[in-house]
């Protein structure tokens, strides 16, 4: 029997009108927005309502959080802003039980994984999706290094997973088939010089539909 893909897609660190231009025309089902500062696609509260008001509505916003104060979190979370806050840091259960209880949306954790075990621990969580990504010392993610799919295999996940790391047109339908996550992410692989390039997002979106999976 032919297996069958629904994969959702995820377009992260939007940070421009010309970004999110770019995504309206794409159809992605989410866009993020990185929230936290220190980091290159960073964007502030102020940048990100601007650009939230021209996101198509049909596409789902995602606020990526890394380590942060819970009350910043809680200004995006009480106005409704975000259906997804994507947690990339060290959050840990403690924390995501007191973000449930002031924010409707669903509650992503990111994991940097290094070996099986690290996939299982996250799954173990409150949160209602995982996104594994590959790991670096020095980073939480949009290093463009490629995720290690042999770690993901072999873990024993239970929660409905998005994949990142490293994704480019080049290798996403075989990620895709490698591992069967629910999403993928995509930040540097569709960026030119450290931009959103248009083709290139138009590009992944024509390879999943001609691919059979999205």
């Amino acid at each position: 029997m032919t297996k069958t893909y629904s994969t959702f897609v995820k377009f992260c660190g939007m940070r421009r009108v010309e970004d999110i231009g770019y995504a309206n025309q794409c159809r992605p089902d989410y866009a993020g927005f990185i929230l936290s500062d220190g980091f290159k696609r960073s964007v502030d509260f102020g940048t990100f309502y601007e650009l939230n008001t021209y996101l198509d509505k049909d596409i789902k916003r995602v606020g990526v959080f890394v380590n942060e104060p819970l009350e910043n979190i809680l200004h995006c979370a009480y106005n409704e802003s975000l259906d997804v806050i994507q947690l990339h840091g060290d959050e840990d259960e403690a924390y995501i039980e007191k973000l449930r209880g002031v924010f409707s949306g669903e509650i992503w954790k990111a994991v940097r994984a290094k070996c099986p075990e690290d996939i299982e621990k996250a799954g173990r969580l409150s949160c209602d999706k995982l996104l594994i990504d590959s790991f670096s010392e020095n980073a939480y993610g949009g290093t463009g290094k490629r995720v290690n799919t042999e770690i993901v295999k072999n873990a024993e996940i239970t929660k409905p997973f998005f994949i990142a790391g490293g994704i480019t047109a080049e290798n996403i339908a075989e990620i895709i088939r490698e591992v069967s996550p629910c999403g993928v992410d995509l930040s540097s692989g569709i960026e030119t010089d450290g931009f959103k390039d248009f083709n290139k997002m138009k590009n992944i979106m024509r390879i999943l539909e001609e691919e059979n999976l999205r």
